[in-house]
């Protein structure tokens, strides 16, 4: 099997659908953030998927761009690297999550607290280092990358419009944060996993299609694909 772009391009569109789905199913299932919570496997099982779910839709995000890359102009490329800024500190943190915090959990418990206070509002009491400017930067880069890309993606009229509106509406929706409890702000997420899955979803069927219709009008293909040499 010959590495080609549109090969490329249909698993980065798979990449953004597993990614999306992973995006919703932690969301399900992370546990309570607290300081006894960080040494069980649920925690680093969920941490370790939380990774995964970072590279694939930052692979997946690549992929989306790349494909619509004139289309979607200087507006497309901000949207694109904030938005793949956000998940790259996620990855950053999450790996301290997992491989750090628990084993400070009895030797610091103070400075684990302080950790997880900084994402769930709660009072830091400590120092955290620029954790807090981190966070603000992961922020800003999710809401305000997720708005601009989704509105390039729906200008460009190349995927699914009503994929690419809900990623910039789901990004939007994060202002409505600081008014819910920390145990209902995760569903604010569902909107944008879903948004990304169908952004994947269209981006490899839109491939799938190209490819085929290549192989269709190239004889040279149709014989390659029939396993004739």
């Amino acid at each position: 099997m010959s590495v080609t772009t549109t090969r490329l391009t249909c698993a980065a569109g798979l990449a953004a659908v597993v990614g999306g789905l992973l995006f919703i199913l932690i969301q399900l299932i992370h546990p309570h953030e607290d300081v006894a919570t960080v040494t069980t496997t649920a925690w680093t099982v969920t941490a370790i998927l939380t990774m995964a779910m970072s590279v694939l839709l930052l692979v997946g995000l690549t992929g989306l761009y790349l494909r619509q890359v004139t289309e979607t102009g200087v507006l497309g490329l901000v949207g694109f690297l904030l938005f793949g800024a956000c998940f790259m500190l996620t990855i950053a943190v999450t790996f301290v999550e997992v491989f750090v915090l628990p084993p400070l959990a009895d030797q610091a418990p103070q400075y684990v607290g302080d950790f997880l206070a900084t994402f769930t509002g709660a009072a830091v009491t400590g120092a955290v280092g620029p954790l807090p400017v981190a966070n603000l930067v992961s922020a800003v880069g999710y809401l305000l990358g997720g708005l601009l890309f989704g509105v390039a993606l729906f200008r460009a009229r190349i995927l699914a419009r009503w994929a690419a509106l809900l990623l910039a509406v789901g990004a939007v929706a994060t202002l409505l944060v600081p008014l819910l409890p920390h145990a209902l702000d995760r569903l604010l997420a569902f909107p944008v996993g879903l948004a990304l899955a169908g952004l994947g979803y269209s981006l490899w069927r839109e491939q799938r299609g190209t490819s085929h219709e290549s192989v269709q009008s190239d004889p040279r293909a149709r014989l390659d694909a029939a396993g004739v040499e």
